[in-house]
């Protein structure tokens, strides 16, 4: 297992900041769409917030209530109370820090520590507080800061006013979903064995793969807004269904609970609709070139589209723009993807284990084991 080093530490506030800064710029955002009369967009932002702020409480309490099972019913109704009022994350930023402190400024272990040595286990249970945070975050950054992204760049595109509070918003997304995708692969690889260590080149690699591809798909799914809402939805619609389908083919077994399972899968049919996300921990070459192949064809025939429906728009310079930027950021972010599959890809896959083993990183309650939900949980 690698170490919690001072940058994971800083990294690790740097996330808490964006977080809690992310909450107000989004009521601010829709207070002032609100005062504008434009109650629909705050309506929908307020969702957005909502929803993640509700599912990740779910995931978060569900996950605390497994690794406290047989401990003391008070803590557990306290726990309960405060994920109640949508505060979860913020008790485990507590543990993250609290342990993360520790670990990165006061303690140097051994090489030769044992196991059993406090230091390594205090070590482990950091790597496994954040790893949780992380876990949580990605299902923020696609239930939540993705959707404000994608209704942000179309409200520009239709109105072709800016404000202020506009560029605020998709700023915060962009650093929202950088920082969730990086500190994503950064636990993933401080987690499982066999998993090379997240050096400087392969960070951007990753993140530039990640944040033009998912730019590319949010450019192309706003200009089919523009031509037609119905049609819009009914493609993010079929979309889920589609991924939620192959969900259930995949046989997750991440949660306890039947219904959390479920739950789990919606989640991950959303995250598909703008990400591939690998949730067996198996070889995805065939999947996701098949994914990144069906986002070209869409996006070429949603250009396509607006060319013959349409020739006028051709003259437009918006237009022009827009698709200059839709193809140039898909290509890339495809050759990002080639070049971090070939170059920086760890290469080693476990064996899917059963989700009841205890894993997550909630301060010392009980002994962990090497396996754990993170590895029914990859994105890659």
């Amino acid at each position: 297992m690698m170490k919690f080093t001072k940058q994971n530490f800083f990294f690790l506030v740097a996330g808490m900041i964006i977080y809690v800064v992310d909450i107000g710029v989004d009521f601010w955002v829709a207070s002032r769409y609100f005062c504008q009369g434009q109650y629909s967009w705050s309506i929908l932002i307020l969702c957005f917030r909502c929803l993640s702020s509700l599912i990740t409480q779910i995931f978060s309490y569900e996950w605390f209530k497994n690794d406290w099972e047989g401990t003391d019913t008070g803590k557990q109704k306290l726990i309960f109370l405060v994920h109640l009022f949508q505060c979860g994350i913020f008790i485990r930023y507590w543990f993250a820090l609290k342990y993360g402190c520790q670990v990165a400024f006061k303690q140097t272990s051994s090489r030769d520590a044992s196991e059993a040595d406090p230091s390594k286990l205090i070590q482990k249970q950091t790597i496994d507080a954040v790893t949780d945070i992380n876990m949580l975050r990605v299902f923020k950054t696609f239930l939540k800061t993705t959707p404000q992204l994608f209704l942000q760049i179309y409200i520009l595109m239709e109105h072709g006013k800016t404000h202020f509070y506009q560029y605020a918003a998709i700023i915060m997304s962009f650093c929202g979903i950088s920082l969730s995708m990086v500190d994503y692969q950064i636990s993933l690889r401080k987690s499982l064995p066999d998993k090379d260590e997240f050096h400087v080149l392969s960070k951007f690699t990753y993140l530039f793969y990640k944040l033009l591809t998912i730019t590319s798909w949010i450019l192309s799914i706003a200009l089919i807004t523009l031509l037609s809402v119905r049609i819009s939805v009914i493609l993010l619609i079929f979309l889920w269904i589609c991924g939620f389908t192959w969900t259930l083919k995949q046989q997750t077994t991440f949660c306890k609970s039947k219904k959390m399972e479920y739950l789990y899968r919606t989640v991950v049919g959303i995250i598909l609709i703008f990400s591939f996300f690998n949730i067996k921990g198996r070889r995805t070459r065939g999947c996701i070139s098949i994914y990144y192949a069906t986002h070209t064809v869409v996006t070429l025939g949603i250009l396509l589209v607006y060319i013959f429906r349409t020739p006028s728009i051709i003259k437009e310079i918006c237009f022009t723009i827009v698709s200059i930027l839709t193809i140039s950021s898909l290509v890339l972010g495809i050759i990002f993807l080639v070049v971090y599959y070939w170059c920086f890809h760890p290469t080693t896959y476990l064996r899917p284990q059963a989700c009841s083993d205890e894993v997550d990183g909630v301060a010392g309650q009980k002994n962990r084991v090497k396996t754990g939900r993170f590895q029914n949980f990859l994105m890659q």
